[in-house]
């Protein structure tokens, strides 16, 4: 997704509606905030769900990939293999780059479609895009605003082990692979910071409601 082109996507041409991007690092509580937001009245576009979507058997990227790497990467469901393709991919540049042309642009072209979708619904909708690589993948034009979910390289780490159920090292790897979550943080709109309860975490996350509705009033009045 590092190609800008890949995303040239537009969106519908209204000032009425505002998409706000939702990411974080790994196990900094992405889920669980975009749930809260949900709850408030903003509709989910999982990033996620949209990449599984778009290879599911059936689906025109099944057969591409498919017909390019051959049937190894199919899993004993009759769908994708997630992680031997992943494994490929790491390892071959090109590869790689073959397989971002084949999902990207239809991972994009879903993303625009719900968002009309929604906005048909309510004009004045706010949108939240749940992009785990927002930054690595050079989204950011795709969203008005950017929230990071923080909590602290040392959480991360400590959250990851037991959810995944693997060492600390192996941990520390997964995080040293990734962009630090203090530089998303410096490049953010707002931040929740999310080591404390959930309720904690819940009034950040209502304060920032409230902000994100008194802007799209402000932008209503000025425009």
């Amino acid at each position: 997704m590092a190609e800008r082109d890949h995303w040239d996507f537009p969106l519908p041409e209204t000032s009425d509606f505002l998409v706000l991007g939702v990411t974080g690092g790994i196990a900094s509580g992405k889920t669980t905030v975009a749930h809260m937001l949900a709850e408030l009245g903003a509709p989910m576009i999982d990033f996620d769900l949209l990449a599984r979507e778009v290879v599911a058997p059936g689906q025109p990227a099944f057969q591409e990939i498919v017909d390019y790497f051959g049937q190894e990467v199919i899993g004993e469901d009759g769908a994708l293999d997630r992680m031997r393709l992943s494994g490929i991919v790491f390892r071959d540049p090109t590869r790689r780059r073959m397989l971002e042309g084949m999902t990207h642009p239809r991972i994009l072209a879903a993303f625009v479609h719900q968002v009309r979708q929604l906005i048909e619904k309510d004009p004045h909708a706010i949108v939240q895009a749940v992009v785990p690589l927002l930054f690595e993948t050079h989204l950011e034009p795709l969203v008005h605003k950017v929230l990071v979910v923080y909590v602290s390289p040392d959480t991360q780490v400590d959250r990851l082990t037991r959810r995944d159920q693997i060492s600390q090292e192996d941990a520390r790897r997964i995080l040293d692979a990734q962009m630090p979550i203090d530089q998303k943080a410096a490049r953010a709109d707002f931040i929740v910071r999310n080591e404390g309860g959930l309720d904690e975490t819940r009034k950040q996350v209502t304060a920032l409601w409230q902000q994100l509705k008194e802007m799209q009033r402000l932008d209503a009045q000025a425009g």
